[in-house]
């Protein structure tokens, strides 16, 4: 199997590159310590055609693949991490769910102003008893003439505190397949947006409240029975994760090395230490070994959907490949790293924050035994025995 990029895919990934080291590097560690959402760097994403590129041509997108837009998060991640995060929110997640699903309608009123930069989406999933457990979601959307009646609460939603709608999973019915998901826009009355909270990275979220909150069933995206369609747009978003975490991991490593070569203690450059090179050979080769998961699980998607096995498995290799490389990186370089004035400190932070976002790694491990076993294993405890009488 050939691993290599094709010609047209190097030519794109170089191009980019190009880009975010002229426009992006100087300011990065800027950005990074920033509590606000970089919208002027969306803005010339827009400009520069990084954002819609998994959305077809024929619904206002790029037309591009999903290797591309993995490809586009590596290349900015290389000059600034807090950046990619931008082309992430473009093209992963609940924008490429959103896609995926939306009526013709909802996508002329949605979809231009995010593709433009100057909007973001945010998803409503998790609430304070279904996190994980995704489907105890309690989130109600009840029928009432030609509206729905909106009712429940969503927190640690990425964005939430700037995005303009948020796609929310509700509740139509009971079980799995009562399920499903509207576009909610921030200033509908009875949705409230609760006090901001700071996530170790740096990023900010807010609590979503719905009272009574009318929505047109023209906002509902997906009715009872969709949660399984809105699952498989989910694997994307751990592509999107999975993408961060190795390239923002490669960044810290390659600031490490670029220390490691000039700093000097006991009159050797520290490279020249065999403690140091081993930190150094164990980056490499799990880095190496989460790219290759990543593009394996990217080349191997279905119509743009990649699998739940091929993800879970992408999404664990590369938040925990990541996270070593940061932490060891941040290591190498001492207290230099650990400073405010490093990227590197921020990428141990942000690629610490992915092995919980998007599915953590213990969920992510419970997903592949599945894949491996080939049945399901139920987290919940038995049912209690029915009693006749």
């Amino acid at each position: 199997m050939d691993f290599e990029l094709t010609q047209d895919q190097q030519i794109f990934y170089d191009t980019v590159r190009r880009f975010a080291a002229k426009e992006l590097a100087n300011g990065a560690v800027e950005r990074a310590n920033s509590d606000s959402y970089p919208w002027d760097i969306a803005a010339r994403f827009a400009e520069v055609g990084l954002l819609g590129i998994t959305i077809p041509e024929a619904k206002g997108g790029i037309g591009g693949s999903l290797s591309d837009a993995v490809l586009a998060i590596q290349a900015v991640a290389e000059s600034c991490p807090r950046s990619a995060d931008v082309v992430q929110a473009g093209n992963f997640g609940a924008i490429r769910t959103f896609a995926e699903y939306a009526s013709n309608d909802q996508l002329a009123r949605f979809l231009p102003g995010l593709l433009a930069g100057k909007g973001v989406m945010s998803v409503g999933m998790s609430e304070p008893d279904a996190g994980s457990s995704v489907t105890e979601l309690k989130t109600s959307a009840t029928p009432d003439g030609d509206d729905f009646l909106i009712n429940g609460s969503k927190v640690f939603g990425t964005n939430s505190a700037e995005a303009d709608f948020v796609l929310v999973y509700l509740r139509f019915g009971p079980g799995t397949d009562g399920i499903g998901s509207a576009i909610i826009e921030k200033g509908t009355p009875g949705f409230s947006v609760g006090p901001g909270y700071r996530y170790m990275n740096g990023e900010s979220w807010s609590p979503l409240y719905f009272d009574n909150c009318r929505i047109p069933k023209a906002n509902i995206l997906l009715g009872p029975g969709g949660f399984k369609k809105q699952i498989s747009g989910f694997n994307i978003e751990r592509l999107g994760n999975a993408a961060r975490a190795v390239a923002v991991g490669r960044k810290a490593f390659s600031e490490a090395r670029d220390h490691a070569k000039t700093r000097q203690q006991f009159g050797r450059d520290i490279c020249e230490f065999q403690g140091i090179q081993w930190k150094f050979a164990e980056m490499e080769m799990r880095l190496e070994a989460a790219q290759l998961l990543l593009m394996r699980a990217v080349t191997r998607a279905d119509n743009g959907l990649p699998s739940a096995h091929d993800s879970a498995l992408a999404k664990l290799a590369c938040n925990e490949a990541g996270f070593f490389a940061a932490n060891e990186a941040l290591q190498v370089m001492g207290a230099l790293g650990f400073s405010d004035d490093s990227i590197v400190q921020y990428c141990m932070r942000r690629t610490r924050g992915w092995m919980i976002a998007g599915g953590s790694t213990e969920i992510l491990k419970n997903r592949i035994a599945e894949g491996i076993f080939e049945r399901r294993f139920s987290q919940r405890p038995p049912r209690p025995p029915k009693v006749d009488g």
